[in-house]
């Protein structure tokens, strides 16, 4: 179900996590999803599996968000899995017709799904444990450098954050037109995948006209509001880095470490 969905929330705590910069974990998620496709072996990968697991649970969020937030992509996962494993080079193990199970396909498939859930766990991490004003924030500060180009930081930014802030509506709102239709005689549960697909047609039209409607009425509140950029705009609360934040580079610095000791000292499987 759609409610089930808890990609792009924003859960309130207090746990070493949610108390980080969000600049400082910007960083870090970018950091991640360079060195996760750096591992080509199950050690180095194991590395990052490991670091990924550490900090869900430094985060205090229950397992159950993480385990909803992989649905949104577990169709992906399964399609991509598939066409590494069958797809791999070298001897046979099991073949038919155009079809051949291969070692190197086993290792890929492994290490393609492994990272996947990896970097969406991350994400939802990111996404889980920091507000979008702060997301939107730290994003900005660390674009400013390009307004010496004359780049709309700030627009992209708050385009960012007007973004992540209606994941969570518009699936909310996906999830009661179902249910309205439901409600009318719709069957939306039996059939083959393009049934299904066919059944949400009549999902799709309101659902446009609702988003086209938020946004008019957002545009309009910013408007009479005065809204003009970020020139002259001042914050309610700064961004300082703070020793958690020096302890958590370090510890993005060991991973990456771990990650290139692995890839030198141990053979590669892919």
């Amino acid at each position: 179900m759609v409610r089930d969905v808890a990609f792009g929330q924003y859960f309130p705590g207090n746990s070493l996590i949610h108390r980080l910069d969000p600049r400082g974990k910007i960083i870090m998620f970018i950091a991640f999803v360079a060195i996760i496709f750096c591992t080509f072996n199950y050690f180095s990968l194991g590395v990052a599996a490991a670091f990924t697991a550490l900090f869900l649970i430094l985060s205090g969020i229950s397992a159950k968000f993480y385990i909803k937030s992989l649905k949104v992509i577990i169709f992906i996962v399964l399609i991509t899995s598939l066409f590494n494993l069958f797809y791999g080079t070298g001897d046979a193990i099991w073949e038919w017709w155009i079809i051949k199970l291969t070692w190197n396909g086993i290792h890929r498939a492994v290490f393609v799904t492994t990272r996947i859930i990896c970097l969406i766990l991350a994400s939802s991490c990111l996404t889980f444990t920091t507000s979008p004003t702060e997301l939107t924030d730290a994003v900005e500060r660390l674009m400013k450098p390009l307004k010496a180009v004359h780049f709309p930081v700030h627009e992209i930014s708050m385009m960012m954050s007007l973004a992540l802030r209606f994941v969570p509506t518009l699936l909310e709102e996906t999830d009661k037109l179902m249910q309205a239709q439901k409600a009318r005689g719709a069957d939306m549960e039996s059939g083959n995948l393009f049934r299904r697909v066919r059944a949400l047609v009549p999902i799709l039209v309101p659902l446009f006209v609702s988003a086209f409607r938020r946004a008019y009425d957002i545009a309009t509140a910013m408007e009479c509001r005065c809204y003009r950029g970020g020139a002259g705009r001042t914050r309610m609360k700064s961004l300082r880095l703070s020793a958690r934040d020096i302890i958590s580079f370090v510890m993005t610095a060991a991973l990456i470490s771990g990650v290139i000791l692995c890839n030198i000292f141990v053979t590669s499987v892919i």
